[in-house]
């Protein structure tokens, strides 16, 4: 019987944080390093970087830095379930994140839902909208970089940036 697992590490923001970047749960690279995407092929670093036209960060300081830097804040829809691996298909017992004390403290314009079960969840669980954007998790073999990128735009205004 598999157990349930809790979310191990805190949302990024601050009171200037004008974005909201959910994922849906930390893959199991991600859980043993005790960041956000941390499993070396997942495209949200190297496309955010992209997007922000910024050199790509190397170290957990260097990832907060950007992310606050540009007013994006980051976190996932889940705070605990039931997963195999790092599978969204497997997740149950699903229990949503509280995301009261980011809208509290920081004037977020949109969340941006990075994938379909992130998506998900954020509608039927949370109770908010947001916009689906194509996922980065190395998964999703459908997107290229390119089309990522091409997707991902949508983010520049929203957090006050026009490239």
């Amino acid at each position: 019987m598999s157990e349930r697992i809790v979310h191990p590490f805190p949302p990024i923001y601050n009171s200037e944080s004008r974005i909201l970047i959910l994922g849906s749960f930390p893959s199991a690279a991600s859980r043993a390093q005790e960041f956000y995407y941390s499993h070396p092929r997942n495209r949200f670093w190297p496309l955010l970087a992209a997007l922000l036209e910024v050199r790509a960060p190397q170290t957990i300081e260097e990832k907060i830095h950007m992310l606050l830097n540009h007013h994006i804040a980051l976190y996932d829809a889940v705070t605990a379930c039931i997963i195999t691996g790092s599978a969204d298909a497997s997740m149950q017992s699903i229990i949503p994140a509280d995301l009261s004390s980011i809208f509290q403290e920081a004037p977020i314009q949109a969340v941006f839902a990075n994938g379909t079960k992130a998506y998900e969840v954020c509608i039927k669980h949370i109770g908010i909208s947001a916009i689906k954007l194509p996922s980065t998790s190395p998964a999703n073999a459908r997107f290229g970089f390119a089309e990522l990128l091409d997707a991902w735009k949508q983010i520049l205004p929203e957090a006050g940036l026009t490239h």
